[in-house]
């Protein structure tokens, strides 16, 4: 009852902060001293892992809309950035009406359907950082009643895996990609996209490692082979 009552002070005080701002541009109170009472180690480890997952994702968008520019020109738009910017950047529920409010696999295989004619790259990146958010119970501040679920984690890298899959094999019917990705052709040769995916892997699988020893919790693990690629559940 101690510890419930310190944590609802906590809470308290925080409400009274003034406002800022997380990597999806949602409103938060920033942190003070009190805030240590209300948040475990692992909370502030996944706190730091949401906000280097969400940098990370910002830098994949800027980097597929210099490769494929003509995406942002469909929208309007004077520029990548300023798409990038309005995703990032400013409050919103993740709900674009571009994507026709799709959010996770389903704004995912909307960037590579040879139907839709919007935006494939705000589709993509749309659909990671919901998955993303998901992952942690669609919240963007943990405290110590809050649980993370490993098996989410684990699937989310799994789906930035086939996401990154999609990215480099998935083709229109003319054959050329949907959306331009790492550059393997030449002398020099641009595996960016390959670093940038490895990274949102690594985090998300070293949080589900220390969520599953935390909580005593196994993780079923999944082998996709090439032919059956899909995306999981969170």
């Amino acid at each position: 009852m101690k510890r419930l009552l310190t944590l609802l002070l906590a809470v308290a005080l925080a409400a009274c902060a003034p406002p800022a701002r997380r990597p999806d541009g949602s409103r938060f109170a920033p942190d003070f001293t009190f805030s240590a009472f209300a948040k475990t180690d692992i909370d502030v480890v996944a706190e730091i892992h949401y906000r280097e997952t969400f940098a990370v994702l910002r830098n994949l968008m800027e980097k597929l809309y210099k490769r494929n520019p003509r995406e942002w020109r469909k929208t309007g738009q004077p520029s990548g950035e300023a798409i990038v910017a309005l995703v990032f950047d400013r409050p919103h529920d993740w709900r674009f009406r571009e994507l026709d409010n799709q959010i996770g696999a389903q704004a995912i295989q909307l960037a590579f359907s040879e139907d839709y004619r919007g935006d494939r790259v705000l589709a993509f990146i749309v659909g990671l950082a919901t998955m993303t958010h998901a992952a942690y119970n669609d919240k963007l501040e943990l405290f110590a009643l809050d649980e993370l679920i490993p098996q989410k984690l684990y699937n989310c890298a799994r789906n930035y895996e086939a996401a990154a899959w999609k990215l480099k094999h998935d083709r229109t019917a003319r054959g050329e990609p949907f959306l331009l990705g790492n550059e393997t052709d030449g002398s020099v040769k641009n595996l960016s996209f390959e670093r940038e995916f490895g990274k949102l892997v690594a985090y998300q699988d070293t949080l589900a490692r220390i969520a599953a020893e935390k909580n005593h919790r196994t993780v079923v693990r999944v082998i996709q082979g090439v032919a059956t690629v899909v995306f999981l559940p969170i």
